[in-house]
C-alpha cells in the first residue's frame, strides 16, 4: 500500500483541522456540548478518513518492491 495526497484527501485534512481548531475555540468559549461533538467528529471520522482515501493498493509486483 502507498500513501498518496490527492486532492480529496488534502481537502478532508484541512476540513478535519480547520473543524478541531473551531471545537476548540467553541470550548474556550464555555459551550461544551456543541465543541465535544465537533472534536470527536474531527477525530474519529474526517482525520481517519482522509488517511484512507490516500492509501491506494498496487499491485503485487509493486508490493514486493517496497
Amino acid at each position: 500500500m502507498k500513501f498518496e495526497f490527492n486532492r480529496s484527501s488534502m481537502i478532508l485534512l484541512i476540513v478535519a483541522i480547520v473543524t478541531t481548531i473551531a471545537g476548540y475555540a467553541i470550548m474556550s468559549t464555555g459551550d461544551k456540548t456543541i465543541s465535544v461533538v465537533m472534536l470527536i467528529v474531527a477525530y474519529v471520522i474526517l482525520f481517519p478518513a482522509s488517511i484512507l482515501i490516500g492509501l491506494k493498493k498496487g499491485t503485487k509486483a509493486n508490493d514486493k518492491e517496497d
